[in-house]
Formats: structure tokens, C-alpha cells, sequence
């Protein structure tokens, strides 16, 4: 058997279950076939997480540390953490594998797309910290962000989805929200649970999508 190229950090059943999902769909897609390849996935504790989310924590640190540490154990070589808001965590810690992060991948998206500004989709918390943002402009990348009254209609999206009580309505909403954004700019969806529902748009770029793709890159250039 294949020695497992990258880890992943089970977080949460529906946001979990995607991630997995479109890991075999795109790694199916480049190989043909019923092909797959071998991973580690370490469930976590989610709702404890979660208890500490979205903030920053020294107790969050230690439990997420612990977790990794479990894995870096292993043989892996990369590390994926299938929560975008977590990575601000992630960045506090010291780790040895290599973390498929999502949104260093994005401003070499963004930047290879040659987008000076952007519209930021993500959780409440996410849209109004500058954890995200700050990265952006040391990249020269402006962000711009909903309206109020969108913002409050995005997490309430995100929410739905998490909660597995998302409706067509909402749903639709939450399309045509996207169309409305990406008349003049490009969308970055910074939440995974935006990410499943999210709809076919050239000027959308989400980040849970380009940690997928980066995933399956890695592994086929292992195997090459």
C-alpha cells in the first residue's frame, strides 16, 4: 500500500465529510478510474474546539497542538486542516509537517489571477477581523466587505449549512448574493461551509477548494 502523503484533522462531520468528498472526486478526476490514495484522518473533539472558536486561545493552542502532535507521529509529509478559521490558530503553533494552507494558496491565486481588490465571504468573525485582511494587504490585495446587512445574511448562511437546516430559499439567496458581488470584483469564500453550497462562478476563489486542489497535487507528484 501507498505510504500516506498528508494528514487531516477531523473537524466537525459535514465540513469533514466535503473535504473527504471532493479529495476522491479530484484525485478520481486526475487519475481515472476508481482511483484513491491513502490518508490519515485524526478526529477530533470537535465540539471542544468549537467551545474556543474564533478566537485565539492559549487553551485553544494546547488542544489543537496535542492533536497535531498525534499526527506528526506518522509518516505524513503535509498537514490539512479542513477549517479556514483555524488556521489563525495554526499560525501560533510549532510544526514540523508542512500545513496546506489555505490562504497562502489564495494570495498566489489572487495574485496570479493579477486582482488588486477582493470581496471577502467568511463567518461574522471572519469578515470583521483583520487576521485575513492583513495578509491580504501585505500581498497588495485590498479587501472589500459586504454590506452590514449582507454580512449578517452570509453567517446566517454558514450557520444553516452547519447546522444541516439549510433551505432551497436560503440557498438561492445566498446565490444571488454571490451574483451580486462578483459583477465587479472577485469573491473569496473563506468558510467551509460556504464552500459546499457555493455556486459555479469563474469570479469566486474558494479557499477550501484550492487546499484540496494543492492536496492532490502533492500526492501526484509523489507518485510521479
Amino acid at each position: 500500500m501507498n505510504k500516506p502523503t498528508f494528514g487531516i484533522l477531523g473537524l466537525g462531520s459535514q465540513t469533514t465529510a466535503f473535504y473527504l468528498k471532493e479529495l476522491n472526486r479530484v484525485f478520481n478526476e486526475k487519475k481515472g478510474g476508481y482511483s484513491t490514495r491513502p490518508f490519515i484522518l485524526l478526529n477530533t473533539d470537535f465540539d471542544a474546539i468549537n467551545s474556543l472558536l474564533p478566537n485565539v486561545s492559549d487553551e485553544l493552542n494546547d488542544i489543537i497542538q496535542s492533536y497535531i502532535s498525534e499526527l506528526e507521529k506518522t509518516e505524513i509529509e503535509h498537514l490539512l486542516v479542513p477549517n479556514i478559521t483555524l488556521h489563525e490558530t495554526i499560525d501560533r503553533l510549532v510544526i514540523e509537517k508542512k500545513i496546506i494552507h489555505p490562504i497562502h494558496l489564495t494570495v498566489s491565486k489572487i495574485k496570479q489571477n493579477k486582482w488588486s481588490k477582493i470581496v471577502l465571504f467568511g463567518s461574522l468573525y471572519t469578515m470583521r477581523s483583520d487576521y485575513i485582511p492583513s495578509i491580504f494587504k501585505t500581498n497588495g490585495i485590498e479587501t472589500i466587505l459586504p454590506s452590514q446587512k449582507d454580512m449578517l445574511i452570509i453567517d446566517e448562511v454558514r450557520k444553516q449549512i452547519y447546522a444541516n437546516k439549510e433551505t432551497d430559499e436560503l440557498i438561492k439567496k445566498y446565490h444571488l448574493m454571490i451574483e451580486k458581488y462578483t459583477a465587479n470584483y472577485a469573491v473569496i469564500l473563506a468558510c467551509t461551509e460556504l464552500s459546499i453550497f457555493k455556486p459555479k462562478n469563474k469570479n469566486v476563489l474558494d479557499m477550501a477548494q484550492l487546499q484540496i486542489e494543492k492536496a492532490v497535487k502533492t500526492v501526484l507528484s509523489n507518485t510521479n
